[in-house]
């Protein structure tokens, strides 16, 4: 009945999983629900597609939320509005700084909310700031998976193409990453009481003078098609996934 779906992306009003995984891609909700157990679609409406299911018997939904905040920001309000408590951010981000190579993880500690729709919502000097237990938590699966990480603040930033405003309002700042939709899902979690972290994987640089073909950590530019970053998301999932079952874990202490 369509009174039980909410109106945006018509996902149930109740009984989806506490726990959420969010995504950008439709397609990569779809191979993130693969690694679940008992996983079923729920709805897709739009760029809006939800799955269920359980990672190590903890109950789980992964969702997506297409590109840019504005959109995104709906998607983690009616999931809110149905339950969900916890919140993982599984992305895809450019790197900012020298270290940090393609599909190395980068684990948000906070964002800077330059994301296009929280301006509207808050003043500017509200924070977006990830929970640090959901920061704790990542680290200690990337850790424990062997998986190459990086902790630091990310720029959510709602233009993708630089135009000719130029990127380098944060020069010196020591920003790790720059993504579209992050501080968004933070201060959703912060003004609602829950917990919310985010974890994203490296796909290309966002500046030219980070590019270096002879170093080992070279991005090499901006293409998030190739192996090396594909591998880099399915080891996101399962970090994003682990996170989840020790938040869950710890929850029930």
């Amino acid at each position: 009945m369509t009174q039980d779906l909410s109106p945006v992306t018509r996902i149930p009003r109740t009984g989806l999983p506490p726990q959420a995984v969010v995504v950008g891609d439709p397609a990569r909700a779809a191979a993130v629900a693969a690694l679940l157990d008992g996983a079923e679609e729920v709805s897709y409406h739009r760029e809006y597609r939800v799955f269920g299911g359980s990672w190590n018997r903890v109950p789980v939904t992964v969702a997506s939320h297409g590109v840019g905040a504005p959109g995104a920001i709906l998607l983690f309000q009616e999931l809110a509005d149905a339950g969900v408590r916890t919140f993982v951010r599984l992305g895809t981000a450019g790197a900012m700084k020298p270290g940090i190579g393609d599909g190395d993880l980068v684990i948000a500690e906070a964002a800077v909310r330059d994301d296009g729709v929280t301006q509207q919502l808050l003043p500017p000097e509200y924070p977006a700031v990830a929970a640090p237990e959901a920061v704790f938590a990542l680290q200690r699966a990337a850790r424990e998976a062997g998986v190459p990480h990086h902790r630091g603040i990310v720029w959510t930033r709602a233009a993708f193409q630089p135009g000719l405003i130029p990127l380098n309002a944060y020069d010196g700042a020591g920003l790790a990453a720059i993504e579209m939709e992050l501080s968004a899902l933070l201060v959703t979690a912060s003004l609602r009481g829950l917990v919310a972290g985010g974890v994203l994987v490296v796909d290309g640089a966002n500046a030219d003078e980070l590019v270096d073909e002879k170093a080992s950590f070279s991005t090499g530019g901006y293409d998030p098609h190739r192996e090396v970053v594909a591998r880099g998301v399915e080891r996101g999932a399962v970090v994003a996934l682990e996170a989840l079952r020790l938040l869950a874990d710890e929850a029930l202490v």
